[in-house]
């Protein structure tokens, strides 16, 4: 049971609220935001998603710079309302088709019409984009969305992705007035990987999603194949009890769960999975990879006094992955001893699309990379000055180096979407082959 749910953008702006129960007081979207961006407690940077503060709890998550924020004052579940908030958040873009603080300005009465249907007095009565068809009747004004990317990179033979397909409300039509009968298909992988001082590597993760986004009408049965060398389970048994074909090279995932929509009848035999489409966005299938893996970065990182107040931290990125794949909005960050006064950046000859920044408050080196060519190497200088106060040892006292990325194309657990198949087959469909494969840095640390 939740007291009240409100949207705010990065500058604190109040753009969706909506007051329950009456039984907090006003200017909590205020009280909010304040703490939210001041926060100093427990020596973290950032506010956690839960808090309490004067007898209100308070939940938020974070989706597109957005904050979803939801307030009560009973002892609720924190995990059933940060999965509220994103579902709240997955709806109102399966109906605005673009989820930003200006689509939710210009379609403010669909999304009330939207939160009224979901929350009845603080109770969640449903998030289904499917059932909720039957109730909203409100038709989203299209925005333009300015930040689309990979639109050039999904070529398939003659055919190629429309720009915005991705991008649409589940109730809009085509601007010929026919609706557009497509069905897409997101791999995204979110890795976590920690490497000694010497280049090691410690631990490795993948957590992976296979994300869908219909617009079938009909709700036909679709068959979703895998790779016919996939093994479940540790050891190389599956929970399902088949063993891998190919022995040298599958792909082993240690546990995975699946959409309540999916039938499992023929994964044991072929590895498809067979479900019909929900509208809307959805997670056919979660899973988890603790394998060894080999890293798409390798960060390596050297520090050496130059002087009684001096230093100098040389930082060296390469990819290691194909040449025909590029990475982009890279961000490279290290802690450095809180005595450092000043740092100075050398960038390495001919670099475009590079930023360098030093964090004075919290005594943090940043290095920005706009993309990243696969088989690339990159190289920071950073040159430091330190107060005149006593310090310790600066190599203990600097780093992990961290790192951030999105690497489109690229998988690294090697999970592959074989074929999309419909049941029944139908004139109005309109077979564009998308299934885009995305790679992302979950925790990527280097210790020095």
């Amino acid at each position: 049971m939740i007291s009240q749910f409100f949207v705010l953008s990065q500058r604190g702006d109040n753009i969706v609220f909506r007051d329950y129960r009456g039984e907090i007081q006003k200017g909590s979207t205020e009280i909010f935001f304040r703490k939210v961006k001041f926060w100093k407690e427990d020596g973290q940077e950032e506010a956690p998603p839960v808090f309490n503060l004067d007898g209100v709890n308070y939940f938020h998550v974070k989706v597109v710079g957005l904050f979803f924020v939801a307030t009560t004052r009973v002892n609720v579940s924190p995990s059933l309302v940060l999965e509220l908030l994103q579902r709240i958040a997955r709806v109102i873009k399966d109906y605005l088709g673009i989820l930003n603080e200006e689509s939710l300005r210009k379609n403010f009465v669909l999304v009330y019409e939207l939160l009224d249907e979901v929350i009845d007095f603080g109770y969640v009565q449903t998030t289904s984009t499917e059932m909720l068809k039957s109730y909203v009747f409100n038709e989203p004004i299209v925005v333009e969305d300015a930040r689309l990317q990979y639109s050039a990179l999904f070529m398939q033979g003659t055919k190629r992705m429309p720009g915005t397909a991705v991008t649409k409300s589940v109730v809009a039509n085509d601007p010929t007035g026919r609706r557009r009968e497509e069905i897409f298909v997101d791999l995204i992988e979110k890795i976590s990987i920690t490497f000694s001082s010497s280049g090691y590597i410690l631990t490795s993760e993948i957590d992976g999603t296979i994300q869908m986004k219909s617009y079938l009408t009909g709700n036909p049965e679709i068959r979703l194949a895998l790779n016919d060398d996939l093994t479940i389970g540790r050891g190389g048994r599956s929970v399902f009890d088949y063993r891998s074909s190919s022995g040298t090279g599958a792909v082993i995932l240690d546990d995975c769960n699946f959409h309540e929509s999916v039938h499992l009848d023929s994964f044991e035999m072929d590895k498809t999975l067979s479900l019909v489409p929900p509208d809307g966005e959805f997670t056919v299938m979660n899973y988890r990879l603790t394998q060894e893996f080999k890293p798409p970065f390798r960060v390596n990182t050297l520090i050496e006094e130059t002087g009684a107040l001096k230093a100098e931290v040389i930082i060296k990125v390469r990819a290691e992955f194909s040449s025909s794949i590029t990475a982009n909005t890279i961000m490279v960050q290290m802690p450095l001893p809180k005595y450092t006064t000043r740092a100075s950046f050398e960038l390495e000859p001919g670099a475009i699309g590079q930023t360098t920044n030093f964090k004075e408050a919290n005594r943090r080196l940043e290095w920005g990379l706009k993309k990243i060519v696969g088989g690339s190497e990159h190289t920071l200088r950073a040159k430091l000055t330190f107060s005149p106060e006593s310090h310790g040892n600066i190599t203990k006292e600097s780093g992990p180096v961290s790192m951030t990325f999105t690497i489109p194309m690229y998988n690294a657990s090697r999970l592959q979407v074989k074929y999309l198949q419909i049941a029944k087959k139908s004139g109005t469909y309109n077979p564009y082959r998308w299934v885009r494969y995305v790679t992302q840095a979950n925790s990527y640390v280097a210790r020095i």
